[in-house]
């Protein structure tokens, strides 16, 4: 049986992914995989409670060079999806220090580790369409050229040339992925889809009153579903080569003001619109939509998920959550 270590299982993509290599979603591959994952002490795992019976959890951080040469000596993947990030973009300006120390260091660690310890393992690396920053040409290429606005950014970016390196220097079967934005169930209240989603549900329930609060609404992104997602992250290890970088997106960019009035219309909600300050960054990528043509002829792979189903399923894991249920798929 195949063993595959994912880094960030506890996250919103990690649990989604351990799913996949669960047999819980449709593109699910027939035979199932050994799970491995790790796991931060004492950090929440209420995404994968219902998964833990089936995992293999080990507790270390990224951050630690000598968690990570541990957990790759003892497990001996075949398979390593490399998740673990600081994630929120806002977040990296108040906290750039802790962003680049997971982002890079964390990154550095891993890849150290997999080069002394297991070598044939194949590694995907999670970089991001953030570091491409502002274009005047859409859509955006693998080779375009980075302009990074942001901390989370250029630890993003610099993580994704040092994976580079590695696969060059090393020989190492490393493939980048710049995946482009994405959401569905599970995604953290802070991120803008899930935030406007937990809001209009709250309405829907009573228990706020009718006022949306939004940052930027006028920013363009190109968002997949994360079921999506993750499919595009194990065909890449099936069968992207390695040193090489492929962006995954849909292709289509969406204004954050017409996603809002798209969750409002799904939900039967009117509110008033008010800005709030506090929610502005102090750069912000005006668009991003990439082009995912040489990973589409490279796997095979494209969306499959309506974006109407994304967003109704996003409002219905927050009816579930702020039930007290778990969502699943």
């Amino acid at each position: 049986m195949k063993k595959v270590l994912i880094t960030g299982i506890t996250g919103f993509v990690g649990s989604h992914l351990a799913e996949f290599y669960l047999g819980r979603h449709p593109n699910s591959p027939k035979q199932k995989s050994e799970i491995f994952g790790l796991v931060r002490r004492r950090s929440q795992r209420d995404l994968i409670r219902h998964l833990e019976p089936e995992l293999h959890l080990e507790e270390g951080d990224v951050a630690d060079a000598h968690s990570m040469e541990q957990l790759v000596a003892e497990i001996q993947p075949d398979v390593v999806h490399h998740l673990a990030a600081q994630s929120f973009v806002p977040l990296s300006w108040t906290a750039p220090s802790e962003t680049f120390q997971t982002n890079l260091m964390g990154s550095l660690n891993l890849l150290e580790a997999v080069r002394r310890h297991q070598p044939k393992a194949v590694v995907q690396v999670a970089s991001s369409s953030e570091i491409y920053g502002t274009q005047d040409h859409f859509p955006v290429t693998e080779q375009s050229l980075p302009n990074p606005l942001s901390p989370y950014a250029v630890s993003k970016l610099a993580m994704d040339r040092l994976a580079y390196q590695y696969a060059k220097s090393y020989n190492l079967s490393i493939v980048i992925t710049r995946g482009f934005n994405h959401t569905g169930p599970r995604r953290g209240p802070s991120f803008v889809t899930s935030n406007f989603a937990r809001q209009v549900v709250e309405i829907e329930q009573g228990i706020r009153e009718k006022v949306i609060w939004v940052g930027n609404l006028d920013a363009e992104r190109d968002w997949t579903d994360v079921r999506d997602m993750v499919f595009a992250y194990a065909l890449a290890v099936e069968k992207c080569p390695p040193g090489q970088v492929f962006n995954i997106s849909s292709g289509i960019s969406r204004r954050v003001g017409d996603l809002l009035t798209q969750l409002l219309g799904l939900a039967g909600v009117k509110a008033e619109i008010r800005e709030d300050p506090k929610r502005q960054r102090p750069s912000d990528v005006p668009r991003l939509e990439g082009d995912s043509g040489p990973f589409r002829r490279q796997t095979g792979w494209e969306p499959r998920i309506p974006w109407e189903q994304t967003l109704g399923d996003l409002l219905d894991y927050w009816r579930l959550t702020l039930e007290g249920k778990t969502w699943k798929p």
